[in-house]
Formats: structure tokens, sequence, C-alpha cells
């Protein structure tokens, strides 16, 4: 199914994404005498929750039957 390929691609972007703004206010937060703030923990944990959103995305269309496990043929 297209969808699920399009939808599983958006997912990963948006991990990468949060990783990408995580690791920024990690290089920036408390420079020039700025306090840290909590942003790169927040980047983190939506990171964590993208990943179980899309590991639980992907197994629910497994056993709806949308995508088919391909596996290495054994010889």
């Amino acid at each position: 199914m297209a969808g699920m390929k399009y939808f599983v691609i958006i997912g990963f972007l948006a991990i990468l994404a949060s990783l990408g703004s995580a690791l920024y206010f990690m290089m920036r937060d408390g420079q020039d005498g700025r306090p840290k703030t909590s942003n790169m923990a927040r980047a983190l944990a939506f990171r964590v929750g993208f990943s179980i959103l899309l590991f639980v995305c992907i197994l629910g269309a497994w056993k709806l039957g949308y995508i088919q496990p391909t596996g290495i043929p054994l010889h």
C-alpha cells in the first residue's frame, strides 16, 4: 500500500527533525549568560514518542494486513 510507505517516510523525517532540533538546543542553550532550558529534553522526548508511534503503527498495519513481511529466503 503506497499510503503506508509515505507514512513511514514522514515518521522517519519527524524523528530526524526532532533529533536535529535536540542537537541545536544542546549546542545553543546556556550560552552568552542565558540560563539553560529544557528544550533539548523535550525534543528528545518527542523523538522517543515519534519512534514508539511509528512502531505501533507499523505493527498495527501488519496485523490488519496492510503490509506483509517478506523475510530472507532460506536455501
